[in-house]
């Protein structure tokens, strides 16, 4: 079943409902038709979209187009697969920032073209009481909202929740984040992927330099807020260079060795079984001649953003040059899978001075997709994946066409 092309969507025998002014009525597999209580003088009943212009394959009346569902004409009944009847209603509870950063302009004008529509969730409203939605997608924190999440996962199994409360919570707390990882210990013919050692130090700073001694963690050290919530605080680092600078540092936080890495981290992005590789520039290799000549912390407050891309960068082609992309496919469905989750991003180095040796440093839930290149057509063409893989579940189960 073909559900979206790169400049519109599958043709829509029924007028697309305006946000406010239609009633679902269920039929088998989840298929909706809707009774439209307002319509523009003018409007036929085409295959039109919201602002009148053709979003479909197009065809006169008369004229036959085939699909899965066979050859249809044109201007008569015709049987269709219930995703091409309405909109796909995407319910989001996200914090403002994250509002302004993810649903931008172009990602809501081509969602409406792909027969998507984005609601937003009301906080001061039951969950329950609003939508109906195909997909829940949220990005907020605290044990309340966790809390009703999932209970409204409990009485609407229908609906895809992106993604589980209680899987995103576990990548909150850098002392299990990468846990899955390091449990995996991947391998293949491509590279490996590890996670570089590292230490949970809760309190008390004054035993940290004890404490690493015992782990075996070699300077210099990077040092982590234990606490991965996406706040600003959350993605401050430190860079200690001795053991008398270990103790200046303020626990809870999780403590890795410093990998060299030719100052170049891959961010790859996530989106169900897309992913996305960009390049962007790291912290600098230490060597042992710095590592001799420099002393104390030094304070990060990120490491990477978009606009320390090193796409178009002249580097060393070995520093440079993308991981084995067969390798992150297979190293991020496992992963995916392991997590339950289908919305992350992972930062990866390769050990400077090898081909084949890399290190996932951090994952992050939702990650800023508005920074990655093409965003609006990877997720679009994700969440329609989702409604198509819901139709056929449910018609393998035994609905009729």
């Amino acid at each position: 079943m073909i559900l979206a092309e790169e400049n519109g969507a599958v043709p829509l025998p029924l007028p697309l409902p305006s946000p406010l002014t239609y009633h679902q009525h269920h039929r088998n597999c989840g298929g909706n038709d809707f009774v439209v209580e307002e319509e523009e003088p003018g409007r036929g009943r085409g295959a039109e979209g919201m602002d009148g212009e053709g979003i479909g394959r197009g065809g006169r009346e008369g004229e036959r187009i085939d699909d899965e569902y066979g050859a249809m004409e044109l201007g008569s009944p015709i049987r269709q697969p219930p995703l091409q009847s309405r909109f796909v209603v995407v319910g989001y509870a996200l914090t403002t920032k994250k509002v302004e950063s993810f649903l931008q302009p172009k990602l809501q004008s081509l969602a409406r073209n792909k027969g998507i529509m984005f609601v937003p969730i009301d906080q001061d409203k039951p969950l329950s009481d609003q939508g109906p939605f195909d997909v829940v997608l949220h990005k907020l924190s605290g044990k309340e909202w966790r809390q009703i999440l999932e209970d409204y996962r409990q009485a609407h199994p229908e609906v895809t929740v992106l993604d589980p409360p209680d899987a995103i919570q576990h990548l909150r707390d850098r002392q299990y984040m990468l846990q899955e990882v390091a449990e995996m210990n991947f391998s293949d013919p491509d590279g490996n992927v590890g996670v570089p050692k590292q230490l949970v130090i809760k309190k008390d700073a004054s035993s940290i330099p004890d404490a690493v001694d015992r782990s075996g963690l070699r300077l210099p050290i990077v040092a982590k807020p234990l606490l991965a919530d996406g706040s600003a605080k959350s993605h401050k680092l430190s860079l200690a260079y001795d053991e008398p600078a270990l103790e200046k540092l303020e626990p809870p936080l999780v403590l890795q060795e410093f990998v060299n890495h030719g100052g170049v981290l891959f961010k790859v992005y996530v989106v169900g079984d897309t992913i996305k590789v960009v390049r962007r520039f790291s912290l600098p290799d230490v060597s042992k001649r710095e590592l001799s000549k420099n002393a104390g912390v030094f304070h990060f407050p990120r490491v990477s953003c978009a606009a320390a891309s090193a796409d178009d960068a002249d580097l060393d082609p070995s520093i440079a040059e993308h991981p084995p992309r067969t390798l992150l496919e297979r190293f991020a469905r496992e992963l995916r899978q392991r997590l339950g989750l289908r919305l992350f991003n992972l930062d990866i180095i390769r050990e400077h001075g090898t081909r084949d040796r890399f290190y996932v440093i951090d994952i992050n839930y939702f990650p800023g997709y508005g920074k990655m290149p093409g965003y609006e057509h990877i997720f679009t063409d994700f969440i329609l994946s989702l409604m198509g893989s819901k139709y056929r579940k449910r018609c393998s189960m035994g609905c009729s066409r």
